[in-house]
């Protein structure tokens, strides 16, 4: 019996990761086969159930993943920002113009609520967590209007996701991101103090 070590397993799981994104990218989850998916991958069945379950499984890992790397840009981006309002507010553009990235709006925007519904609660948490604390920043630095950071971040992470599954529904060519950049114009400029 061949035992496999811990590095082993960990790159069976990326190279499965990898297979499923680009298929789940190109195809579309419902058009992916798990034999041509595993196949791809030049791996079995059998890998893709040890480590992820089944499909649906896959398909929330390859959510994870991609949304684990926004949140890093969208980081990355408040950042670099002159100033902690310059900051939020490119952190919400930036969220809404992801929408429209081919493998963000088919796989999170499209297929994952499709197949899954929303996103796992702990995305939705780490979101709003994220949000909170920059407009309790804010509220301290009377940027923002004070009222309850958690409220707030709920409301607007919630817009922001709603719109961004509105952009990603629309046709080629639509306006949609620009009416809901403009829209979010007026939301932001709401909550200044």
């Amino acid at each position: 019996m061949v035992r496999r070590t811990r590095a082993d397993m960990e790159e069976t799981r990326a190279t499965l990761l990898k297979a499923a994104r680009k298929a789940f990218s190109e195809q579309g989850y419902a058009e992916t086969s798990m034999d041509d998916l595993t196949a791809m991958a030049g791996l079995t069945r059998g890998a893709l159930y040890h480590h992820f379950g089944d499909k649906k499984g896959l398909l929330t890992a390859v959510v994870a993943q991609i949304d684990a790397e926004m949140d890093t840009r969208l980081q990355t981006l408040s950042d670099a920002a002159e100033n902690a309002w310059e900051g939020f507010r490119d952190r919400c553009r930036m969220y809404l113009e992801m929408a429209q990235e081919p493998e963000i709006q088919r796989i999170v925007l499209r297929d994952a609520r499709a197949v899954l519904g929303s996103s796992p609660p702990e995305a939705h948490r780490h979101c709003t967590a994220s949000l909170q604390k920059m407009l309790k920043q804010l509220m301290l630095q009377g940027t923002v209007v004070h009222t309850d950071p958690e409220a707030l971040a709920m409301l607007i992470h919630g817009g922001l996701c709603e719109a961004a599954f509105w952009i990603a529904e629309a046709e080629p060519g639509s306006k949609r991101l620009v009416q809901a950049l403009a829209a979010l114009e007026v939301l932001l400029r709401g909550v200044r103090s």
